[in-house]
């Protein structure tokens, strides 16, 4: 047996560790954390100074069995578990799982998977910071105490199966903030002015150039004015400017601008960025991707430099330190970068061959040269007006930095050029116009949050760290507060006005897609509902300062300048007794709004959130033995702006589509969500269409393409009992024998069993033991 276990969290970072190491060394997995907290009363001893009770889960207990053997027989066990709080955590956990003495304990932490890094942190390992362990231990301990507490009045007050968190509770609040922002926002019409202009040099060749007015026109009569004004005048080059402008590189990515910037330049969610950035951590390609530090060491400055030098020349090469806005970053830490800066490219798969491409990208460009850009700007007086056109341009004379990389930003996902170039000009030079146009634009609403937007609002904030973006932006979505969806927009009308070279001027309308949106996270009624809720009876856990305030402390914490009971205890009893309060002394909400009556049978029209989700209902409250009618709000709808006109169009369905082979189509919603009927026959258009719209060409598909899919899936139907047929399933062959589902004994082709055959192995299946599921226990 090895005198040395080395214990990791994946099976995929011990292999790659085991590489460096020498036979006297074993390595391996605990597969993450071998203990959580218990479910039953938190999990938390309150009256004995918050003492967290953990339990080994069931599925861990082999695990815990392998590596209690493992350690027993080694003379020293060293711990290489990430270096963040998260990763000494579990560590402190093997030790007390598997009872090791502190002496035979080597803690080792590095920020890369390389042979040098593993030496090194062999030579140099340490002991377990019990003050990392404390601010991990507190995070769990505070979200368990605001979960356990405040999930249970959301599922009394507001609807069953809800939950709330420290920070994704704040995190729903941004979205829900927004979504109220764009609702109230009114869009004004103004006008835009660009023109085409012609400037010609001593030999007469003429060059084109574009320019603008800076500001916007209110309205059309005023546009229309300052046209004819430029119908009649003429235009000379008022002023010129030109001055040498440098374009510094981003910093080297930390967590948070890596998701943001693949999710701009890749369209990763967030989750997915982490995922693939762990795999290429734990195959050594890159450091720890957890961190929220620009720092790089000095062996990555070196090795960046060479790189440069070699693939570029040394005038593209400025070796520079980044300072984090943080004032919470850990500099000790290192930005996320490639491992060895020789490799461009890396072996895997598409996805972490983008990934790693984005990092060398960023990294590299750090610490490369500025660019050296000449920025012109020329002012165009227009003789019989005040306003002056003004024409923007600029030439790249040294790309520096911009030969490798250029940062995308959340207005546009793509990376621009340059500005126009412009032509040779001199004050006072006389040009003339191709052509002027206003045209008619619209202020636009803030835009929602992405999954970046959000990670970076996040950030500014101070709300959350870097191992806590994902986990929260992610359970808001399970949770079902927010989704993310693609709207194709509508079409909106808007104006031109044309001064020709012929000096005429001309309108027209043209037509444009508005409101389009991709990846946007959106939120549901139920969202509001809880954000609501919870502002009005939890204020501090939903104040922006306080979260911060709590994530600041435990960075104090993990610094050994704060005791966790200290801020448990500053937190907890006055917590507590707020939700003592709120449970005695709040009624259940429900938002419901009531909206008029219906003309027709004189029902109150009312909208509210009901247990499957929001609705509108037809009800006479005065009469008890009234049956109220339902109807699900469409996925763009929202119960607190919802009118009576949009409410009542719901209760149209069932409504004809129309006819398809001589017989009726119908749309309607039923229990598992909408569908069109058809000969007796139901067809889903969940997530597809909606019924209230549906037209019969696009049921006709809907119809087509089910019984193409059944027909695909039919191998044999039976004379005899049409209830017995033999289809192809998820599995594999199998026989329906009315409502048994059969297994077919394999080696032979399903379309040859008789049907004595079928009904015998339906017979024989009646007498075996069903197969009993055992819930998983959590």
């Amino acid at each position: 047996m090895a005198k040395n276990i080395v214990i990791v969290e994946s099976p995929a970072k011990a292999s790659t560790i085991e590489k460096y190491l020498g036979e006297d060394f074993i390595v391996t997995s605990s597969y993450g954390h071998i203990r959580d907290l218990k479910k039953k009363d938190k999990g938390i001893d309150i009256e004995k100074n918050y003492t967290p009770h953990y339990i080994i889960p069931e599925e861990k207990k082999a695990i815990v069995k392998e590596l209690k053997k493992l350690s027993d027989k080694s003379e020293t066990v060293w711990l290489a578990t990430d270096e963040d709080r998260e990763g000494e955590a579990i560590a402190w956990h093997l030790k007390e799982v598997l009872e090791l003495p502190e002496k035979k304990i080597r803690r080792i932490v590095f920020s890369e998977i390389t042979k040098p890094a593993i030496l090194e942190a062999v030579k140099n390992p340490r002991g377990i910071d019990y003050n990392l362990v404390n601010s991990q231990q507190s995070r769990r301990i505070l979200d368990r105490l605001v979960g356990f507490e405040l999930s249970p009045i959301l599922w009394r007050k507001v609807k069953p199966k809800l939950s709330a968190g420290r920070v994704q509770s704040v995190a729903v609040r941004l979205i829900v903030e927004r979504e109220r922002e764009i609702d109230s926002f009114t869009s004004q019409s103004r006008f835009k002015v660009n023109g085409n202009f012609i400037v010609k040099d001593k030999d007469g060749k003429e060059t084109d150039f574009k320019a603008e007015v800076s500001d916007y026109f209110d309205t059309q009569k005023e546009a229309e004015e300052f046209l004819e004004k430029c119908r009649t005048s003429e235009y000379s080059i008022q002023s010129l400017e030109k001055k040498p402008v440098k374009k510094s590189p981003s910093a080297p990515f930390t967590t948070s601008t890596l998701q943001q910037e693949a999710s701009r330049k890749l369209r990763f969610s967030v989750a997915r960025t982490m995922l693939i950035a762990q795999k290429l951590y734990e195959a050594g390609k890159i450091t720890y991707m957890r961190t929220d530090s620009v720092n790089l060491s000095d062996i990555a400055l070196d090795g960046a430099e060479n790189q440069i030098n070699s693939e570029y020349g040394k005038n593209y090469s400025h070796k520079r330190q980044y300072k984090t806005k943080s004032k919470t970053a850990q500099e000790a830490h290192e930005a996320i970068r490639p491992t060895d800066f020789s490799k461009e490219n890396v072996s895997g798969s598409k996805e972490e061959k983008a990934l790693y491409e984005l990092i060398w990208k960023r990294a590299i460009s750090s610490q490369m040269s500025d660019a050296k850009i000449e920025r012109t700007i020329a002012k165009i007086n227009v003789s019989n007006a005040e306003q002056m056109f003004v024409a923007k341009g600029e030439v790249i004379k040294f790309d520096g930095f911009l030969k490798v990389y250029l940062e995308s930003s959340d207005d546009d996902d793509s990376e621009e050029g340059n500005e126009d170039i412009l032509p040779d000009l001199s004050e006072g030079q006389k040009i003339s116009f191709a052509d002027i146009s206003a045209t008619q634009r619209f202020t636009r609403p803030p835009s929602r949050y992405t999954e970046a937007s959000l990670v970076k609002k996040l950030e500014e904030l101070g709300i959350g760290r870097p191992s806590t973006y994902a986990p929260t932006i992610s359970t808001i979505q399970k949770r079902l507060y927010v989704h993310k969806e693609e709207r194709e927009g509508t079409e909106r009308e808007y104006s031109v006005i044309k001064l020709g070279a012929d000096k005429k001027i001309s309108h027209e309308k043209r037509t444009e897609i508005t409101g389009a949106e991709k990846g946007k996270l959106i939120p549901e009624d139920i969202a509001m509902l809880v954000s609501d809720f919870l502002m009005e009876h939890f204020p501090q856990i939903m104040d922006y300062q306080f979260t911060a305030h709590i994530e600041e402390e435990l960075d104090e914490i993990a610094n050994g300048k704060m005791d966790y009971h200290e801020m448990l205890d500053e937190f907890y009893p006055p917590f507590k007794e707020k939700v003592m309060h709120t449970i005695e002394n709040t009624e259940r909400v429900s938002g419901e709004r009531i909206l008029g009556k219906d003309p027709v049978t004189g029902k109150q029209l009312s909208v509210r959130m009901a247990r499957f989700g929001p609705v509108a209902a037809l009800s006479n409250p005065s009469d008890e033995n009234d049956t109220p009618q339902y109807s699900g709000l469409r996925r763009t709808q929202k119960l607190e702006n919802i009118t009576f006109d949009e409410a009542l169009e719901l209760f149209k369905l069932p409504r004809v589509v129309g006819e398809y082979e001589n017989r009726e189509v119908t749309a309607a919603i039923g229990r598992f969500g909408p569908y069109v009927k058809h000969d007796g026959k139901f067809y889903s258009i969940k997530d597809i269409h909606d019924p209230h719209d549906i037209e019969i060409d696009a049921a006709i598909d809907v119809i087509d393409a089910k019984r193409k899919s059944d027909a695909e899936k039919m191998i044999k139907t039976f004379e005899e009992n049409p209830e017995y047929m033999i289809l192809n399933g998820r599995w594999g062959p199998y026989l329906r024998a009315g409502k048994e589902n059969v297994r077919l004994p394999k080696g032979r082709e399903p379309s040859s069993f008789t049907f004595e055959e079928c009904m015998q192995l339906a017979e024989e299946s009646k007498s075996k033991p069903k197969r009993k599921f055992r819930r998983k226990k959590s």
